[in-house]
């Protein structure tokens, strides 16, 4: 016997239902009175690492083909993403990837810091489908549209330098 809710048969719940149950459940477990969606305060904790959490699994599972990189000189490739970086990706993640803009600032969530461990963490497939496909409502868009591969396989290779960098700069003092 299939299960009824006001006598209308009941297959499955819809997963924009179940989304909603459990955003409805966490405002209640974290004690929110009040649902806003304003862009203006930092999210919480408990937010930003299941939205953290969320974006990588679904990163994972959207790059997930057999995309290889080029094999081709890397510090040509880095030099020829560090210009697209500078036309393309300084507007919202700064000149140096590290300190965003005040147009990345102003996005929610904020433009990323790029040498960070969260960013780092993915592999270069995963980078380079996050550059290739954008990620919907976070302001990142997608430059495979509109960049070959081996322009998004430069940048992917540029962003990877910049944890070296880093962890240089984190050295020296």
């Amino acid at each position: 016997m299939e299960p009824k809710i006001d006598g209308c048969p009941v297959k499955r719940w819809p997963i924009p239902t179940a989304c909603i149950l459990l955003s409805a459940m966490l405002g209640v477990y974290s004690g929110v009175r009040k649902i806003s969606i304003s862009a203006v305060p930092e999210p919480g904790p408990l937010e930003a690492s299941i939205a953290t959490y969320a974006k990588h699994i679904l990163v994972r599972s959207g790059s997930r083909n057999d995309v290889r990189a080029p094999a081709i000189d890397h510090q040509t490739s880095i030099a020829a993403g560090d210009k697209l970086y500078g036309a393309e990706c300084a507007m919202c993640h700064g000149l140096n990837g590290r300190t965003p803009t005040d147009t990345g600032r102003w996005m929610y969530p904020r433009a990323a810091d790029l040498s960070s461990k969260d960013v780092q963490r993915y592999s270069d497939v995963q980078l380079f489908w996050i550059v290739k496909n954008g990620v919907r409502m976070t302001g990142m868009p997608a430059f495979g549209k509109v960049e070959t591969d081996e322009h998004m396989w430069d940048l992917v290779r540029y962003i990877r330098g910049l944890r070296r960098e880093s962890n240089a700069a984190s050295n020296a003092r």
